[in-house]
């Protein structure tokens, strides 16, 4: 034995601490824990991080409870104060050593019901500094209660001064912050998830601004805790980005997620590009899937589709080409023909507003007959909304370019270029796409609609009116649009992947004296 083998009684009890954090001193808990189908905080985030690299700030911590507990009793139920925090590595086989580096918080529900103690505040304080002075992306595992009303040592009317909440807000833009619900997130614990930028959650996951102690405490009755904000209505509601089947798929998702914010990375395979060719119908009226398209564009199984059950009509994804991540947005002619609502605007503006904090070039795919229109849509404060597409595309710095796979309409189709087809750094269209105005049928009824009215035989007026509709349509094709120079290029779907890779996976255009967006928008 070395003479240095021998264990001082200093050290023991700081060995002993340390061993009474981890699961493995806590059976009685994790036995339960796992009875209910759920891991315990260590478990996700052990799932979460590289082997061996997670590094851990305060596991000493207990919570603030000394006047009315024991240290003893606080040191073995109270562990961590209920909030695990450090940083690590994610994904370094993926982007590399130098890339992976990120920070993990998990509140730990095994511990007051993951509420938000004294101890837990401050440690957020703590690692909010070291992630914005390292510029760390951050994965937040946020069940829990919110405020904890049972801590006794400190001197506090309301806390109100704390600082964490605005400390989480500030690295909006800043650092890619991933959030995850499963199970119950309420009050301070669902602010936390609010502000991230993507949420993931689980089927059991019930995620409120107050749970049902503050429901039944502002005289709004008696709930139960899975009926706040259950999991199929946050889904339907665009609040849940990623649904993920539970708490090990969540995990996978976040950091299948997390390597969109960490750069490029190799050994990535494409699709057969000549399945392009097929994805819109001869048909013009028939409706396809866009996600068909996404897929064969970019890489391999890569894409990540967020908020897919909100604003339908829009589908926003993150995905690779030639293994650089970008973002993708396209209209959804399987919804409404792909027209843009209050909901698809504010889905799509929100994404690039995403797309433009953390540099990643957007890739449009148009198909649209516009932005909805009626009195239905308007009750939706649709002018307001359909405008936010417009002011983030005008706001973009990073590359972007549009694609146009058929309908290219009004103003519809130009905000999906940026404002205009010359906003984006090229502005293409497949042979099928298709151009005007506004949508050729409405077109030709406004402007023809005295000469359609004075021809008396109903018969002759429909075929008067179809031979209007389809001289619109002709003028409006694809290869007499280029011949008018209103689009760059006409391309064979086929080649759409290498002219998006030629024109975007490059040193970005910076527009030197641009600003830089501050923050992303929680909505």
């Amino acid at each position: 034995m070395s003479e240095h083998d021998s264990v001082r009684p200093d050290l023991a009890e700081a060995l002993r601490r340390r061993s009474v954090i981890r699961d493995e001193s806590r059976v009685d808990i994790v036995q339960a824990r796992h009875a209910a189908g759920r891991r315990t905080a260590r478990e996700n985030l052990a799932d979460l991080c590289d082997d061996g690299s997670f590094v851990e700030y305060g596991g000493l911590a207990i919570a603030a409870q000394r006047g009315r507990r024991s240290v003893d009793d606080l040191v073995h139920r109270t562990p961590a104060d209920g909030l695990i925090a450090g940083v690590a590595r994610v994904n370094t086989e993926l982007v590399g050593e130098d890339r992976a580096h990120c920070a993990a918080l998990s509140y730990d529900y095994t511990v007051l019901a993951g509420t938000q103690g004294v101890m837990g505040h401050r440690k957020k304080d703590r690692l909010f500094d070291v992630i914005e002075r390292r510029r760390l992306p951050v994965v937040l595992f946020a069940e829990g209660g919110g405020g904890r009303p049972g801590d006794t040592d400190h001197a506090m009317v309301a806390g109100l001064d704390v600082m964490a909440f605005a400390l989480w807000a500030r690295l909006s833009g800043v650092v890619p912050r991933i959030g995850i619900a499963s199970g119950r997130c309420f009050a301070g614990n669902a602010a936390l998830l609010g502000c991230s930028d993507l949420i993931i959650a689980t089927p059991d996951a019930s995620i409120g601004m107050g749970g049902p102690a503050m429901i039944e405490g502002g005289g709004l009755g008696v709930v139960e805790a899975d009926e706040v904000g259950p999991f199929d209505v946050q889904v339907r509601n665009g609040v849940i980005d990623i649904a993920a089947t539970d708490e090990a798929d969540a995990v996978r998702l976040a950091r299948h997620a997390l390597s969109f914010f960490q750069g490029p990375v190799a050994g990535w395979e494409m699709p057969d590009q000549a399945a392009l060719r097929d994805v819109v119908p001869e048909n013009r009226r028939r409706a396809y899937d866009v996600h068909r398209a996404i897929a064969i564009i970019a890489d391999t199984a890569s894409s990540l589709e967020l908020r897919p059950s909100f604003g339908r009509g829009m589908v926003t994804a993150l995905a690779r080409i030639d293994g650089h991540p970008v973002g993708i947005v396209a209209n959804n002619p399987m919804h409404l023909a792909g027209a843009i609502t209050s909901d698809c605007a504010d889905k799509a503006a929100r994404f690039l507003q995403l797309c433009e904090a953390f540099r990643l070039p957007v890739l449009f795919l148009c198909d649209t007959p516009g932005i909805m229109v009626g009195p239905d849509a308007e009750t939706t404060a649709l002018v307001r909304h359909a405008s936010r597409l417009f002011l983030a595309g005008a706001a973009l710095t990073v590359p972007f370019m549009t694609v146009v796979l058929r309908k290219g309409y009004g103003l519809g189709a130009q905000a999906m270029a940026g404002g205009s087809f010359r906003a984006p750094l090229m502005t293409v269209a497949w042979p099928t796409g298709e151009f005007g105005g506004m949508g050729l049928e409405g077109a030709v009824k406004l402007a023809y609609r005295k000469e359609l009215e004075a021809i008396g035989d109903a018969e002759a007026r429909q075929e008067r009116f179809d031979a209007m509709v389809a001289e619109a349509y002709e003028r409006g094709t694809a290869i007499n649009t280029a011949t008018y120079f209103e689009v760059d290029d006409v391309v064979d779907p086929a080649a759409t992947r290498a002219l998006v890779a030629a024109v975007l996976l490059h040193p970005e255009d910076s527009r030197p004296g641009a600003p830089r967006r501050r923050y992303v928008d929680s909505w």
